[in-house]
């Protein structure tokens, strides 16, 4: 996969199949649009994904949620969609007031855009006022392909990156890894700890996610980690670690079972399967070594089930 942050520096060879989104996510209903990507790159078609280096709706309207994927994370599961080539543009002025029309046309010169995918709800160009409907007239005018795709939907409801950030701010990790089509996960480097996880037993890596990284509340995870292209089992606490911890900084910490491994400064992906408790303050380590003990034991219950 080749990445760009300005068209002029691509230069297709072939023909390009494309679609256009923030992809916060990259969950199942976005998963459609690579579909049709695939089945045009296997008719001859380089493929393509555009985005931009911040959300739209930030810039315009001062919101600032926090995403599900961070930019590096997007990357990397765009990486594996074996798309040509990932487009992340910088949302300017000027690509901001670019008309719908204008907006299209760039694209079917520069980047040899001759089919484009979208979901129903699309909209783009100055001030959105670009449309399902838009597309289907300048696809006629232009002579490029078109599809328009409708919403997955999940119980009545559009599969959409709104409706996972809800579930995954109630901590509802198994829903929105159902709405996603993966587990919900954290990507990051293995940082030093206090070690006290080493001293009673119980050894932990510990990560820093990303500061517009959204997370689930603070609590006891069931997990499951990759490190090295290898697949463990683990329980992950998001928190501020109170019982051992005063400083009241936010670490992801996970204990891997059976896994006693030097790794720090590598990466790691922990992906989130069930919720287990609510973050607690024990009265002394004694309490807190019994509580993840018993955290363990349902995890390798969780384990042993599925």
């Amino acid at each position: 996969m080749e990445y760009y942050t300005d068209l002029i520096y691509i230069k297709p060879k072939k023909k390009v199949a494309l679609t256009i989104g923030k992809f916060d996510g990259l969950h199942r209903g976005h998963e459609l649009l690579c579909e049709k990507l695939r089945e045009k790159k296997a008719a001859g078609f380089d493929t393509a994904v555009l985005t931009f280096d911040r959300s739209i709706r930030d810039t315009l309207y001062k919101d600032e949620e926090k995403n599900i994927i961070s930019k590096d994370e997007r990357k990397a599961l765009f990486r594996k969609e074996k798309v040509d080539y990932l487009i992340e543009l910088p949302f300017s002025e000027k690509l901001m007031k670019t008309s719908p029309e204008d907006f299209i046309r760039l694209l079917y010169k520069e980047l040899k855009m001759r089919y484009f995918v979208a979901g129903s709800d699309f909209h783009f160009g100055y001030k959105g006022k670009g449309d399902a409907a838009l597309l289907k007239d300048l696809s006629g005018m232009m002579g490029f392909e078109l599809d328009i795709l409708d919403k997955l939907k999940k119980d009545e409801r559009d599969i959409s990156s709104t409706y996972i950030r809800e579930e995954i701010k109630k901590g509802n990790v198994s829903l929105a890894d159902e709405l996603l089509g993966y587990s919900y996960f954290i990507w990051g480097e293995i940082v030093h700890g206090n070690h006290i996880g080493r001293t009673i037993g119980i050894p932990t890596i510990n990560m820093i996610p990303p500061k517009d990284k959204l997370l689930p509340p603070n609590g006891v995870y069931v997990t499951k980690i990759e490190i090295d292209t290898r697949e463990y089992h683990g329980i992950t606490n998001i928190g501020v670690k109170p019982t051992v911890d005063g400083t009241g900084n936010l670490t992801v910490e996970t204990h891997i079972f059976d896994f006693k491994e030097d790794v720090y400064e590598k990466h790691a992906k922990v992906s989130f399967l069930k919720f287990l408790r609510p973050e607690t303050k024990y009265k002394n380590i004694t309490e807190l070594k019994a509580q993840i003990m018993v955290d363990e034991r349902e995890a390798l219950s969780y384990f042993n089930h599925i």
